[in-house]
């Protein structure tokens, strides 16, 4: 099938030019807030190229019956032109009750790629060659009469800091591809894209300091305590010679020292340049992950911590993306 020629520059003046004088195109602009359902009101039709070569050839037809006077040549001019009209309605048909229900995304790094998870409600109709532009290219896809679709976009991200998406563009040219039917989607959603780390660095700072708390359990082969089995233990840590004396399984519990805090301190690196320096505190953020070394971020601003843990390493990344 011939498509329009979305990417040539006279029609995207020309495209600017209808959005900047109409106001729904103008309106569409704007961010919306989810669920999206898209109407008559916002579902613009425009012939293809080989939809204004087939409206030529009819026309050319319908001249050349009128002027013989080929009653059979005119009946079938007319059903031909009424095929291409329903096949503008037929497409007009897929796009109309759609919806855009919910969008999700989880952070990723800079340089990687971010995975969007984007869910349409088709209704109760079976929608065919649906496409979704997007920055990460273009995807096709159907939606079953009655049920929900998902679809994966993977965006490339070359920057840190939060990831506004774009407005997308939905289309479908099904079913005979005369017509270039399509609709705007605008959604209000964004997402942090974490700092690049540094690939080679120095390990974590030696400024440890000792963690309050009681001590900690650990694996280990010096116990000070043994507890009641649990269905969650591991046989290896069962006293059996004390499980034997009291008649029921009994666990070695051990105890480790209180934990050794790590600071990760911004005016400590005044020697690397800015975005050097948060390429070395998402660096060691990470590596304190790792290590399962609880941590303190201190920024110009804010301190952090100390923590470990998702919500701790979310915040302090996310920190630094839009520092």
């Amino acid at each position: 099938m011939s498509t329009v020629p979305r990417e040539n520059p006279l029609w995207q003046r020309l495209l600017g030019m209808a959005e900047r004088r109409l106001p729904a195109l103008t309106r569409l602009r704007a961010k919306e807030t989810l669920p999206i359902t898209l109407h008559r009101r916002r579902i613009y039709v425009m012939p293809t190229r080989f939809g204004v070569v087939f409206a030529a050839m009819l026309f050319t037809m319908l001249l050349g019956a009128l002027n013989y006077n080929n009653n059979a040549a005119v009946l079938l001019t007319c059903l031909i032109g009424g095929s291409a009209f329903l096949s503008m309605f037929t497409g007009f048909r897929t796009l109309d009750g759609l919806g855009l229900q919910a969008i999700h995304a989880a952070s990723c790094f800079a340089g990687e790629t971010l995975a969007v998870q984007v869910q349409f409600a088709g209704g109760g109709r079976l929608r065919r060659a649906l496409r979704l532009d997007h920055p990460g290219g273009s995807r096709l896809f159907r939606l079953p009469a009655g049920s929900d679709g998902r679809l994966q976009l993977d965006i490339l991200t070359e920057r840190r800091g939060r990831y506004v998406l774009p407005r997308l563009r939905l289309w479908t040219e099904f079913p005979l591809g005369l017509f270039w039917i399509w609709s705007y989607l605008h959604p209000e959603f964004s997402v942090v894209i974490y700092p690049k780390p540094e690939l080679r660095g120095p390990e974590l700072p030696d400024n440890a300091r000792h963690g309050g708390g009681q001590p900690q359990r650990r694996d280990g082969d010096d116990f000070s305590s043994l507890r009641a089995y649990r269905p969650s233990d591991p046989p290896r840590l069962i006293a059996w010679k004390a499980s034997a004396r009291h008649d029921s399984l009994l666990v070695r519990e051990h105890e480790q020292a209180p934990t050794r805090e790590v600071v990760l301190d911004w005016g400590g690196l005044e020697h690397l340049e800015r975005e050097a320096r948060i390429s070395r505190l998402t660096r060691w953020v990470c590596l304190a992950e790792i290590q399962r070394r609880p941590y303190e971020l201190r920024l110009p601003n804010r301190r952090l911590g100390p923590a470990l843990g998702a919500a701790h390493r979310h915040t302090c990344l996310s920190e630094l993306a839009i520092l």
